[in-house]
């Protein structure tokens, strides 16, 4: 095959030499070209474990974090991710003017919080209030915490107007969290339907963070278009969300990596407790998924030092799926969910050239994905060659 790269985008693609005669030929030699890979669930500033940490560095710190997390994710294949809690419109323009070295950028803004939710990070004995765009509340960088259906509108409208590709919601209670159990279902019903309807009004989506079946359920039936985690998901529950058609982004890698470095690196008993939950059932719920044929994206939602086991989520999905599911779930599915079908995730004239040269081939070893980038020849970003050792 011939795949011809013009001013960022694939323009033809054929089983026969293709006329260039200007053009820069490179030679394959019999390796894979592939879709540049799709994280879906990372947090860009997030440089620590701990989000009041996190908060207390304030901007330059995040954004040194920032630099070199994209910039590793691209090395590994990434060329484009989804910031799915504290990604800004800065960030974005940085990555599109080519200050920094990264993937190709969608960010949903900052997180949408009810007051004891997700993204509350206040403990028990703090009284300060976090609502609204208050800069004297923790996790101001990354989250908003709104209550009432008049609240959640409003910020949904203000990070839409600040650039965001979609809405987050926690939809459930979280492991970081020093507050709500993961169990609880957070937000009403009316809050969540009134973000959701902003959402459509500006033809995008919400995605929600959930753990439990519960939260699960009520998302999805109150319009949220896609699940992050899902790590208490049932066979039951997998069945009636794939019947909805609704996405599944599971983070296999963010619990594990965080079981293992959580206890050298500060985190709580408590939080170290409720990741022990995640981790009991993680895998099975993948299965549940799986077998009832939910559509699911590939997501990490490392932290902290974590973030360069962004590759590891191929090794830990092997167990329950073929290299061809998991290489569809960060390609393809990857675009379906961003709503970029057919500009990316694929090799076909008018999609980005946003491409890896793989040595091998991964429809036989997930592993070479699993690599940290080393078994990648070529990584092609908008038609610029990041990497190429192929001539």
């Amino acid at each position: 095959m011939s795949v011809l790269i013009d001013n960022g985008l694939i323009r033809d693609v054929s089983d026969r030499p293709i006329k260039a005669d200007d053009a820069q030929r490179i030679d394959v030699a019999g390796k894979t070209l592939m879709p540049g890979l799709i994280d879906l669930h990372i947090h860009a500033y997030f440089s620590d474990l701990n989000a009041k940490v996190v908060d207390g560095r304030d901007a330059p710190y995040r954004t040194a974090h920032a630099v070199k997390k994209l910039g590793h994710a691209l090395d590994c294949g990434f060329t484009t991710v989804r910031d799915i809690g504290g990604g800004d419109y800065p960030l974005a323009s940085a990555l599109a003017d080519g200050l920094i070295r990264g993937p190709r950028f969608f960010y949903a803004g900052k997180v949408l919080s009810m007051t004891g939710g997700h993204v509350d990070y206040r403990t028990p004995t703090e009284m300060h209030h976090t609502h609204g765009y208050c800069s004297c509340g923790s996790m101001n960088w990354g989250g908003v915490v709104v209550d009432g259906v008049d609240e959640c509108i409003k910020a949904a409208r203000e990070e839409l107007r600040r650039g965001a590709h979609c809405i987050k919601i926690t939809a459930s209670g979280g492991v970081m969290s020093p507050s709500d159990p993961m169990w609880m279902n957070q937000f009403r019903e009316d809050e969540i339907r009134a973000i959701v309807n902003e959402a459509a009004e500006r033809r995008t989506y919400v995605s929600a963070h959930c753990h439990p079946i519960s939260a699960i359920r009520r998302s999805v039936e109150f319009g949220v278009r896609c699940i992050e985690h899902a790590t208490l998901i049932d066979a039951e529950t997998a069945q009636w969300v794939a019947e909805r058609g609704a996405y599944v982004v599971p983070t296999m890698s963010v619990i594990f990596a965080s079981m293992e470095a959580g206890p050298k690196l500060g985190m709580t008993p408590d939080s170290l407790a409720k990741l022990q939950i995640a981790a009991d059932t993680a895998i099975e719920g993948l299965q549940h998924m799986r077998d009832a044929g939910v559509k699911l994206g590939y997501g990490t939602d490392l932290l902290g030092v974590t973030y360069d086991q962004q590759c590891r989520e191929f090794t830990l999905r092997s167990e329950v799926f073929t290299p061809l599911e998991m290489l569809r779930q960060a390609t393809s599915m990857g675009a379906e969910i961003l709503m970029q079908e057919g500009m990316l995730g694929c090799i076909s004239p008018g999609a980005f050239a946003d491409l890896i040269v793989v040595d091998g081939d991964p429809l036989k070893d997930i592993g070479l994905l699993a690599a940290d980038g080393r078994k990648l020849d070529l990584i092609m970003r908008a038609g610029e060659l990041v990497k190429n050792r192929l001539n």
